[in-house]
Formats: structure tokens, sequence, C-alpha cells
């Protein structure tokens, strides 16, 4: 590996550090836990899954999405019971991986990635905005003024530092530079410290104790399942992000099994749970960051941050980290899909507009599923409507139709409209050349129409079946001629 390729990524990795601490104690404190099982988290899980997993130059740590999932978890049934949920979540992901799912990303459609990844950027923006509180009221005066003084030089550096030199990220630069200037000039304005303190050892092995009984696996089960779900999902998704950002291919049932390898060895260490972060890839990605070795120096430096640094660390003033967050947000917020609104169907918009505010206002894994189920009824509704049939005399008297589209659910009730029981001659042809049977209604729907020119006193040839479709047929028992 080139020099050049290791220093860009050493950088990059330093660079994302700094954005993972901020978000990963938030996230800790919105779950009601320790601060550390944040960090610890985003130390086992960054490395690991830059290690092992299957998407160099993307970033996992203790999510937002999955802490959100077990609140009530942590406050029915304490910290112990949350471990064993991250022991079992990272076994379902595992086995998520080990099965080849990692695939079904595939039909995720791309207005769906799109409010996906518009819905992540507002919720990265509007997470900013907390940092302009303080004991829950908003600030005003001279911390305003500071505070917001700070962020937008933070992000003066960041777009503009590339105009100068490329030399290093400009995210670093500008958290560094701005909490010197901090520093030197004593600004009173909020630090990372002001949030908790990150000083600490190594974490330790211990399983969770609990009692391992079935009373137990009811308990966290629900829980377990629903963490790995929305983490797959965000980390699949994201893959596909990275993915088209790099212009490469990830490997994304590698990823999954790395994750829930990663997520086990976090909760048996005492760590969060974890999975992808968008905010924090973007970071990497923009600040150079491609190769595994940006993920494990990001992971690597949290663990040096609780360690040696904590006094150095948490007077960083979280004006910069907001600075670069909202920098993220602005980059990580597809901006091509709002000039083409005029250019997609109506659908494909509806999709975008409906998944990203349900993203924002409820949680990812519902807002992909009702984009999925949204984009899918329109498919299906447009693959019903262009059923249609030719129908022609023999010269034998009989009746011949030619049926071409798609035969399923949505479309059987357009097929069986095609014909005329009562008033077609006693000898009828069904040519399916062009025909595709789909599904069980389908077949429901051939043997209805045998059924109604029987009642008829008539016969129904079916010819030229494909072998897919005789296959479906001869399981379900339905002979094709």
């Amino acid at each position: 590996m080139k020099f050049s390729r290791l220093r860009a990524d050493v950088l990059a990795g330093l660079t994302t550090s700094f954005a993972l601490l901020p978000e990963c104690i938030a996230f800790a404190l919105v779950a009601h836990l320790n601060p550390l099982m944040g960090l610890y988290g985003a130390f086992i899980i960054c490395t690991l899954t830059a290690l092992f997993g299957g998407r160099p130059g993307m970033v996992s740590g203790a999510a937002g999405s999955m802490a959100v999932v077990i609140i009530a978890l942590v406050v029915q049934h304490g910290v112990q019971y949350f471990l064993a949920t991250v022991l079992l979540g990272g076994l379902i992901m595992m086995a998520f991986g080990l099965l080849r799912l990692g695939k079904l990303v595939r039909m995720v459609p791309h207005p769906v990635m799109l409010g996906f990844v518009n819905g992540l950027a507002i919720i990265i923006a509007m997470a900013q905005l907390e940092h302009f509180k303080q004991d829950g009221q908003w600030l005003t005066g001279t911390p305003l003024y500071v505070m917001a003084g700070l962020v937008a030089l933070t992000m003066l550096v960041v777009y503009g530092l590339p105009r100068l030199t490329k030399v290093a990220p400009p995210a670093l630069v500008a958290i560094l530079g701005v909490g010197l200037a901090v520093y030197l000039l004593g600004l009173p304005t909020r630090t990372l410290g002001d949030m908790a303190h990150i000083a600490g050892g190594l974490p330790s092995f211990s399983l969770p104790q609990i009692p391992w009984t079935f009373d137990t696996l009811r308990i966290i089960a629900p829980y377990a399942f629903l963490m790995a779900m929305v983490g797959l999902l965000e980390t699949l998704l994201t893959l596909n992000l990275t993915d088209e950002i790099t212009e490469s291919r990830g490997y994304p049932d590698r990823e999954c099994v790395a994750l829930g390898a990663a997520n086990m060895v976090s909760g048996a260490f005492g760590g969060m749970g974890g999975c992808a972060m968008i905010g924090q890839t973007v970071v990497n990605l923009s600040s150079g960051g491609r190769g595994r070795l940006s993920g494990v120096v990001a992971g690597v430096m949290i663990v040096l941050f609780v360690l040696f640094l904590s006094p150095l660390i948490e007077r960083i003033p979280l004006a910069a980290l907001v600075g670069v967050m909202f920098v993220v947000a602005q980059q990580t917020f597809a901006w091509a899909s709002l000039r083409v609104l005029n250019k997609v169907p109506l659908n494909d918009v509806l999709v975008i507009v409906a998944v990203t505010v349900i993203t924002v206002f409820t949680d990812l894994a519902f807002a992909v599923l009702c984009g999925i189920i949204i984009a899918a009824l329109n498919f299906a509704w447009q693959q019903a409507r262009q059923l249609y049939a030719d129908s022609s005399l023999e010269r034998d008297g009989s009746k011949l139709y030619r049926v071409h589209g798609t035969l399923f659910f949505a479309s059987t009730t357009t097929f069986l409209n095609q014909f005329d029981p009562a008033n077609d001659p006693a000898q009828v042809t069904l040519d399916c050349r062009h025909l595709s049977f789909v599904d069980y209604s389908a077949i429901a729907a051939l043997m209805t129409l045998r059924e109604r020119y029987a009642k008829a006193g008539k016969h129904l040839r079916v010819l030229n079946v494909s072998e897919r479709c005789k296959k479906l047929l001869k399981r379900a028992r339905v002979q094709a001629v």
C-alpha cells in the first residue's frame, strides 16, 4: 500500500473518531446508559467491522437508531438485560449474513434509498440543534452568539480549506483549529466535557448477570430481533450508499456476519450495540478514508481518548463538532432528488417524500418498510394494467386467445375479464406464449376460467406454457393442456 494511501486513511480515521465521540455519548445518554458503554461499543464495533466487514471505508458504532428501540428495556429491566439483548441481537445478525440474506437489500427501490438518505440528513442536522440548548433552554445572548460564530467558522474552514490545500482533511483542521482558538482566546463556550467525562479503563469481559432461562429469553428476544433488523437495515442501506460514493462494490453478507460478531463482542465487554453510521461514514469518505485502516484508526482512537487523552478531548468545543456535522448533513442530503421531482413519475416522488418524512418523525425501519410497500403496490398496479389479450376465430370455428403480460394477484380480475365463456364457441384455446404465471392467484385464476367454460359446456385448451409456468402448475396439480 502506498504511503499516501496510508496517510489518508490515518487522517480520515482520526477525523472520524472526533465525529464519533459526541454521537456515541449522546446515544448512550438517550438510552439511559453510562456514556462509557457507548464509547466501548464504538471502539469494539468500529474496529472489528473495519477489520473483517465487507465494506472498507464504512464506519460503524453505537448508533442512535438502535439505542432508541431499547430504552423501555433498560428502564424496566436494567443494564444486564440490555447487554444480553445485544448478545442475542448480534447472533441474529450473524445468522442473517450466514444465510446470505444480505442480498435482499437489492429489493429496496432507488426512491426509497433517496428518502432514507434525505431523512437521515435531516435527523443529523436536527440532532445538532440540541447543542444550542443548556438545561433544556435555548441559548441566548453572548453564549448563543459565540456558539453560532464558532459553528459558522468551523463550516467556513471545512468548505474553504480544500480550495487552498488538500494536505489534511478539512474537518480535522477545523476541529483542531477552532479548539485551539477557543483555548487561546478563553472563549466561554460548551465543550465535550460538559456532555460527560470520558476517562476510564479498558473494557473487561463479563457475561450479563441474568438468569439464563426461557422467561429471560421471552423478555429480550423481541428487543433483540428489533435491534437486529434496524441495525441490519441501516447498515445495508449505508453500504449501498458507500458503494455509490466510492464506485466500488461491497459484500453485504460478510458485513452482516462481521457486524453480528462485533455486537456480540461488544455485549460481552459491556458495550452498546451498534451498526453502520451514515454521518460518520460520510465524514470518513469525505476525509479521504477508503481502506480498512481508516475504520481501525477511528475505533482505536476512541479507546485511546478514554484511556489517556480525556483531559484534552474534553476541551474540544461542541461548536466545532456541530459545525462538522452540519456540513455532513448538507453533504448527505440527496439534493439531486429535489431537481428531479418534476421529471420522475408521481409515485416515485410520493415514495421519496413519504420515506423522508416518516424517517424524521418515526424511525428508519418503519419508513423503509412503508416506502417498499408503496413502491411494491405501485409496481403491482402498473403490471396489472399491462395485461391484455388478442382474440381471433379459427377456420375450424374455435376461438384463440393470446394473452400478453404477467398473471399474478393484482391482474387476475383483468385476466378473467378478457374472456366471454357465455358467447364463445365450444372449443377455446388459450395461447400462453406471452403470459407468465407468477403465484397461486394466477393458478386459481386459470382454474376459475376452466370452471366457467366447463359450466357453459365448453372446453378450454391451454398451449405454449413456459417450463417455469409448467412447474408451477404441476406443483399445484393443474394440467397445462
